[in-house]
């Protein structure tokens, strides 16, 4: 019987905050499943250049691209950008995002928008910037980097925590809307995967996890590559969290 992951060679893949953690790690897996990558950064230069060096490496065509995606403007300007040197971008993942930590009661109205324009805003603006020629072809892949925080509350407060449970509805919109057009729309909900914003944050530890160790960014890329290689999930959330929400 024939296998139904089927080829990415030749796709186009776009990763918002791809030039570290989870974005570098899914840059690398889908450049290794065969697409091109375009990777977007908006502070960490040197690390986009760095990750665009190994994707060639490689064999596969990658450019960085700095934007803030929270920006409607610098969004579009960029889907521009990768479309004239990539072509159609087949595969969208929506990773960037920031977790502002500090006790709940302290957290402001400017904490709350920006976590909002940033893990929420511009996973719209981007799939609304790149469906169109998704729909033309007949063929796409929406990934959204949700948390188990959208489903337990998690642990950095209930400002992320709505982000990323806001992320989940979108997921699940575009899923419905897209079914009969090629285009797929899925969520992965990961929790405490070793990246440099679980580090930094003193309350995470590895005991919160039952399998008792934080999760590696690999093995949430490797579920990206799976969704991307696959045309009949749609609408799910893959819970990526070493047992932590159980479903």
């Amino acid at each position: 019987m024939e296998s139904s992951l089927k080829s990415l060679t030749g796709k186009t893949a776009l990763i918002t905050g791809g030039s570290r953690g989870i974005g570098r790690a899914a840059a690398l897996s889908l450049a290794a499943q065969g697409c091109d990558v375009a990777v977007n950064y908006l502070n960490s230069e040197e690390d986009a250049t760095s990750i665009v060096r190994a994707i060639e490496e490689l064999g596969r065509r990658a450019y960085a691209f700095r934007a803030d995606v929270s920006r409607q403007q610098e969004v579009e300007s960029m889907v521009k950008k990768v479309q004239a040197e990539l072509g159609t971008i087949d595969i969208l993942v929506n990773n960037a995002g920031i977790n502002p930590s500090r006790p709940f009661l302290e957290l402001d109205a400017s904490d709350w928008s920006r976590t909002i324009e940033t893990n929420l805003t511009s996973a719209f603006l981007l799939s609304q910037a790149v469906i169109p020629a998704m729909r033309q072809q007949q063929w796409g892949r929406l990934v959204f980097i949700s948390s188990v925080a959208a489903q337990t509350g998690g642990v950095v407060g209930p400002h992320y925590a709505a982000s990323k449970a806001g992320m989940l509805g979108l997921m699940h919109s575009y899923a419905n809307l897209l079914a009969k057009e090629g285009i797929t729309s899925n969520a992965i909900a990961p929790a405490l995967i070793e990246t440099e914003m679980i580090r930094k944050n003193k309350n995470i530890r590895p005991d919160l996890i039952p399998v008792g160790r934080f999760g590696h960014a690999e093995e949430v890329a490797d579920a990206i590559a799976f969704i991307a290689s696959n045309g009949y999930i749609t609408g799910q959330t893959l819970n990526l969290n070493g047992g932590w929400y159980m479903s």
